[in-house]
C-alpha cells in the first residue's frame, strides 16, 4: 500500500464527515456507555487480578455471536449468552487465582475454535464475520442501541450497589470473608456484570481487542491517581474518550474502529506511565534521607 492509498484509507470521507457522522451517531452513543462502564468496572478487574479473564470470557463471547450469526439470530444475544457461560463457569470453578488461570487457559482455546468453526459454515457476508473479531461502526439500530445502553444500566447499577462489599473483597479478601461479606456470591455477581459488559463491548471493539476497553483505562488511571473515587471516575473517563475518540476518527476513513481505540488507549496508558514515574521519582526523592530542605541546610 502505498501513501496515497492510506491516505485514502484513513481520511477518505472527510469531505463527506458531517453525513457520516450522522449515520453512525447511534454507535458513538454506545461507544460513550461502553467507554465509561468499561472503565468502572475495569478497576475491580485490575485489583482482583483478572484482566486474563477478560479475554477469556471475549473468547466465549465470540463464539456465541458467531453461532448466533450462522443459526441467524441476534448476534448480541448470541454475545450473551457466551459470556455469561463463560463468566459463570469462572466464577464458580475458579475462586483461586491458579484454578482460574488454568480454567481460562482451557476455555479461550475452546472458545476461540467454536467460533472460527461456526464463521467457516456461515455462507454470508464476510464483513460481518470480521466484525466479530475487530468490531463495527455503523450497524447499530435503534432497537440494538437501546439494548445496549439497557445492559450498560443494568451493569452500573448492580456494580454500584455492591460496589462496598465488592471493593472490599477485592482489596482484602480473607478480612472481607472474616467480617461475614459474602464473597463467593459477590465474586459470582461480578462475573455475571463483567460478562454482559464484555458481551456488548464485542459488538463495538471485537473479541480480540476488548481489553482496550475494559483492562487498558483503568490501568491508567491506577497510574496517576489513588483515591477511591478518583480512580473509577478517571478510568471511565479514559475509557470514554478512548472509545469515542476512536469512532470518531475511524468514521474518516474506511479501516475498522478497533485499531483506533485500541491506539488512543494505549497513548494513554503511556503518558499516565511517564506521569507515573516522574511522581515517583519526585517522591522518592523527597523521601531520600540524603536530601535536606533549604531550612535546614542553612541552619
Amino acid at each position: 500500500m502505498n501513501w496515497p492509498d492510506l491516505w485514502d484509507a484513513m481520511f477518505g470521507g472527510l469531505a463527506d464527515y458531517g453525513d457520516i457522522l450522522a449515520l453512525v451517531s447511534n454507535s458513538v452513543v454506545a461507544g460513550a456507555v461502553l467507554g465509561l462502564v468499561g472503565g468502572l468496572i475495569g478497576v475491580f478487574v485490575l485489583q482482583r487480578d483478572m484482566a486474563f479473564a477478560v479475554h477469556g470470557i471475549s473468547e466465549l463471547s465470540f463464539a456465541g455471536a458467531a453461532a448466533a450469526l450462522l443459526i441467524g439470530v441476534d448476534v448480541v444475544t448470541g454475545s450473551i449468552v457466551g459470556s455469561l457461560i463463560a463468566a459463570a463457569i469462572i466464577g464458580v470453578l475458579g475462586a483461586k487465582a491458579r484454578d482460574r488461570n488454568s480454567i481460562i487457559g482451557v476455555l479461550m482455546p475452546f472458545g476461540l475454535g467454536l467460533g472460527i468453526l461456526f464463521l467457516s459454515l456461515y455462507s454470508g457476508r464476510s464483513a460481518n464475520r470480521f466484525s466479530l473479531l475487530t468490531g463495527q461502526i455503523v450497524s447499530v439500530p435503534n432497537a440494538q442501541l437501546g439494548w445496549l445502553i439497557a445492559i450498560s444500566a443494568v451493569v452500573l447499577l448492580a456494580l454500584l450497589y455492591i460496589w462496598r462489599p465488592l471493593r472490599f473483597d477485592s482489596l482484602d479478601p480473607q478480612s472481607a470473608a472474616a467480617r461475614g461479606v459474602p464473597t463467593t456470591l459477590v465474586s459470582l455477581a461480578f462475573m455475571l456484570l463483567l460478562g454482559l459488559i464484555v458481551a456488548v463491548s464485542v459488538h463495538i471493539i471485537g473479541a480480540l481487542l476488548v481489553m482496550a476497553l475494559l483492562v487498558t483505562p483503568a490501568a491508567a488511571a491506577m497510574r496517576v491517581a489513588s483515591g477511591p473515587l478518583a480512580v473509577p471516575l478517571l478510568a471511565a473517563g479514559f475509557g470514554f474518550v478512548s472509545a469515542v475518540g476512536g469512532i470518531l476518527l475511524a468514521v474518516m476513513g474506511t479501516l475498522p474502529v478497533s485499531p483506533y481505540i485500541t491506539t488512543i488507549s494505549f497513548a494513554i496508558y503511556v503518558v499516565c506511565r511517564v506521569i507515573g514515574a516522574r511522581r515517583g521519582r519526585v517522591e522518592r526523592a523527597r523521601r531520600s534521607p540524603g536530601t535536606q530542605t533549604p531550612q535546614m541546610s542553612r541552619g
